[in-house]
């Protein structure tokens, strides 16, 4: 069952809206900075600490993994919805905050994915 995802993804997702909101305000704009994109981070930190520590039976795991999966699409549409006009005439700081957030997000999926043990597939491949 995919429900048992659920609560980690509104846990994560509320504590990265929380500090997107936090982030913005930190850089002087009134709107939400990378919420989304840290609940995501969150997410797969979580899913990843629980799942070391043996906290996931395996019907949880595989909701937290449909939920991750997921998620992308949801981000997508979300800022499909933004106003980049609006977003340019903020000024530098909107542009700053843009390419700091994937770079950033670049570097956390990289160090993630290099935590995560290989798989017995991936080796078969290699």
């Amino acid at each position: 069952m995919t429900i048992y995802g659920t609560a980690l993804l509104a846990v994560c997702h509320l504590i990265g809206i929380i500090t997107g909101d936090l982030f913005g305000r930190a850089l002087g704009m009134e709107t939400n900075v990378g919420g989304v994109g840290i609940a995501m981070l969150l997410l797969i930190i979580a899913r990843i600490y629980l799942h070391k520590a043996g906290l996931l039976c395996a019907t949880s795991e595989c909701g937290v993994h449909y939920w991750g999966s997921i998620y992308i699409p949801v981000v997508v549409a979300m800022a499909m919805q933004q106003n980049m006009v609006a977003a340019l005439r903020g000024g530098p700081a909107a542009l700053i905050a843009a390419v700091g957030s994937v770079v950033l997000c670049g570097l956390f999926v990289s160090f993630i994915n290099r935590m995560e043990p290989d798989t017995d597939v991936q080796k078969e491949g290699k």
